[in-house]
């Protein structure tokens, strides 16, 4: 008996045609819907319902049972398979009722590194007076925490999306479902918001130590390193120097204070793409990264020298932020190599 060949591959056809599917699904529903607004309260015709296979199983339960109770006419079996019935279209006005109404607004996503998780962070509020449960926030593979919601009350439902490269991470939409109750129906709504976030290179493991600090003369006092003269105190910082703690002060107060030197001199650091030995950009870049971090640590003053752009030394969260972020857009604003 000859072998019948199918006409197309027997393990890989189905997961190639669900994709195209959730594809066409997908513009679809983009298209309908548009883009949201930042913020954006549910409507009644955002928000789709379908049974779940529990659901599915409890409706053929109440057919047989409505079938059998026909065949044997016993009117103590319908009364249970109308109350079955009954209670399954009230968990479906529910289940659906539970999203209607709620306000989603983007509460933000931290910049993180290449190969760390961007955590999307989406706040939901509660207008009515009834409370709201089982709510979710999920796209593709990533879940949220499932939170209920009391009248009048918000909270912050936050999606982990994985990087593996620098640059920009679009978070294009994402949906809000909930199975409240009784998990017999899945409600769900889809929102397009087109969030976006940033994730800087990833710091190289073994970067070569940094180019040796230059003494910037003419550059601004750098009151927390300066040696010459007292300029005061300031709150401790984890790393100062026991020398430079205000004993008495603390003695006095309770409260632990470092003394302020200001000098005349700084000592300051260039980073530079051109100078690192490598024909690598993306390695340069982690280099840099690395550098960037290990200054930041200690705080010392650092500028950065890259194609196009140049950030003269200084210190603090605003600095960091600022070159981290030009490393991250390198090459992808601007269509820079």
């Amino acid at each position: 008996m000859s072998s019948i060949r199918l006409p197309f591959p027997k393990f890989g056809f189905k997961p190639k045609l669900a994709q195209a599917a959730s594809r066409r699904v997908r513009r679809w529903a983009r298209k309908r819907q548009g883009i949201d607004p930042p913020v954006t309260r549910l409507r009644p015709g955002r928000v789709y319902i379908l049974p779940t296979g529990v659901g599915l199983v409890f409706g053929l339960m109440v057919f047989a049972m409505l079938l059998g109770s026909m065949n044997y006419n016993n009117n103590l079996s319908f009364v249970l398979t109308f109350l079955l019935g009954g209670i399954g279209f009230i968990a479906m006005h529910q289940c659906q009722r539970n999203l209607v109404g709620l306000e989603l607004h983007f509460a933000g996503v931290e910049p993180v590194f290449a190969g760390q998780a961007a955590q999307f962070r989406v706040a939901i509020t509660n207008y009515s007076k009834s409370a709201r449960h089982g709510i979710r926030i999920y796209s593709d593979d990533n879940l949220s925490a499932i939170k209920d919601l009391e009248p009048g009350e918000s909270k912050v439902f936050v999606i982990a999306a994985p990087t593996t490269e620098r640059g920009r991470i679009m978070l294009e939409r994402f949906g809000v479902r909930t199975l409240f109750p009784f998990e017999l129906f899945k409600s769900w709504a889809w929102l397009h918001m087109d969030l976006a976030g940033l994730v800087y290179p990833k710091p190289a493991d073994d970067a070569p130590p940094p180019p040796p600090t230059q003494s910037a003369h003419g550059h601004r006092q750098h009151d927390a390193r300066g040696e010459e003269d007292f300029a005061g105190l300031r709150k401790f910082h984890e790393g100062d120097s026991p020398r430079h703690v205000a004993w008495k002060a603390f003695a006095r107060s309770g409260q632990l204070l470092s003394k302020q030197f200001a000098g005349a001199d700084t000592s300051s650091q260039w980073f530079d793409f051109s100078e690192i030995q490598s024909d690598d950009i993306e390695e340069r870049l982690s280099i840099l990264t690395a550098w960037i971090i290990s200054a930041d640590r200690t705080r010392e003053d650092y500028g950065l020298r890259i194609p196009g752009a140049e950030f003269p030394p200084a210190h603090g969260d605003a600095h960091r932020r600022q070159c981290l972020e030009a490393l991250a857009l390198f090459g992808l604003d601007d269509g820079d190599d």
